[in-house]
């Protein structure tokens, strides 16, 4: 018969001692951050913080239906940021207010309205080294049971407002050969060195992240007009294939429409950043962990082989999470949202490291980030991954967004392209 060990009182409490000291993730990481405002009605994605201070944030109905202005509900598509959680429709009530609402319904199927004096379903605001304010508009939203319409030309454009006089001053529309039915326009950088065209106002590079077209980059003289695709449907503009990712333990399983089946994250090309220099422009997929990049000077390259020379040069960066939205600040360091780290990270071009920024339990899904000129990293967290497309198809979002900042590392600050 075997005999029980004799226990001390010391080796009783050990259990105890041993449990009390097992490490543990501290959950945070990085400069703490500062709520600027939180959104408690419509849907956000985009944020553009002016020289002087003002904050610009976009509600698209291509991706939440609430946001979709059908005419009467007053819904708007752009706003600035007054006080700690109110907005005002911008640049007007009226510009927001497309008639008869974001889809035309007297086609078949509904399309997206096609005016290009209204803002129909803006995915981005952006400002220009000029502090000019440049709003993207996708052309899309969907209807009340959660069907993404087809745009229409007129409606995917991109517009310049100037905040001195909050009118706007440029309008660039784009033809059907550039943004298709089924693109989504998403996300725009700027370069106003004189020297890129012939027209001397520089150029904007959008990424196209549809779900259901072909993926690409889209560039645009922006004194000119004309706009062109590049890399449209290569493997790097592409979502990966089978891709999973987990937001605070929930696999990211997606749901195209109403009654479709489950697939993988179908986002392609979202998140784009120029370099300090401008030398090299940087994007990322949703559906993919990877940083690619690719000089800018192929970007430009309308000839014959330019599309050729432009496959055969992109750079894949390396992993740095889960992104959607990008951003550069003067350091040259490229952020990114780092999702399943409940952390935003950035890349270092200088020795090609990924770096870990910021964590806190609070961030989940990090959409846009933008660099202030007062020395902040300024993001949106709006709980994409948890909204109705997506697995188990419940709306589980709580309000409010929230939209942080962050100080900057190395008094990093706005980068000037001019």
């Amino acid at each position: 018969m075997l005999s029980m060990p004799f226990l001390t009182a010391a080796s009783l409490l050990l259990p105890a001692r041993s449990s009390a000291q097992i490490l543990r993730d501290p959950g945070v990481y990085g400069p703490p951050l500062e709520v600027v405002h939180l959104y408690n009605d419509q849907w956000p994605t985009g944020i553009a913080i002016s020289r002087s201070g003002r904050k610009f944030s976009n509600y698209p109905p291509g991706l939440d239906a609430n946001n979709t202005n059908d005419g009467t509900n007053g819904k708007y598509t752009v706003a600035e940021l007054v006080g700690n959680d109110t907005e005002r429709a911008y640049p007007s009530v009226e510009i927001n207010n497309p008639p008869g609402g974001s889809v035309n319904y007297s086609t078949y199927p509904a399309t997206g309205a096609n005016y290009q004096d209204y803002l129909i379903g803006v995915q981005s605001v952006v400002l220009d080294p000029l502090d000019r304010l440049w709003i993207l508009d996708t052309g899309r939203a969907l209807t009340p049971n959660s069907t993404l319409v087809p745009a229409s030309y007129g409606g995917p454009k991109l517009i310049c407002v100037d905040l001195s006089t909050d009118a706007v001053v440029q309008t660039i529309v784009f033809p059907p050969t550039v943004a298709y039915a089924d693109s989504y326009l998403n996300d725009v950088r700027f370069d106003l060195r004189a020297h890129l065209t012939e027209s001397g106002q520089g150029v904007a590079y959008i990424t196209d992240s549809s779900t259901e077209g072909r993926n690409g980059i889209v560039v645009v003289d922006l004194g000119s007009g004309e706009s062109w695709r590049h890399l449209d449907g290569a493997r790097e503009v592409r979502p990966d294939r089978g891709f999973v990712a987990s937001v605070w333990g929930a696999p990211t399983y997606y749901i195209p429409g109403p009654g479709q089946p489950l697939t993988y994250l179908p986002f392609g090309a979202d998140g784009i950043a120029l370099g300090a220099d401008g030398a090299d422009l940087y994007w990322t997929s949703v559906g993919s962990r990877t940083l690619y990049s690719l000089a800018t000077e192929r970007l430009l390259d309308c000839s014959l082989h330019g599309e050729l020379l432009a496959q055969s040069e992109i750079r894949n960066r390396g992993e740095k999470g889960v992104s959607d939205g990008l951003e550069t600040d003067s350091n040259g360091f490229v952020y990114a949202g780092n999702m399943e780290q409940n952390a935003i990270s950035f890349f270092n071009p200088g020795n090609a490291s990924a770096t870990l920024f910021v964590r806190d339990q609070r961030i989940n899904w990090v959409d846009t980030m933008a660099t202030g000129a007062d020395g902040y990293l300024y993001f949106t967290v709006n709980q994409l991954s948890f909204s109705a497309a997506f697995y188990p198809g419940t709306d589980r979002r709580v309000r409010p967004f929230v939209l942080f900042r962050a100080k900057l590392p190395g008094n990093g600050t706005r980068t000037r392209l001019q």
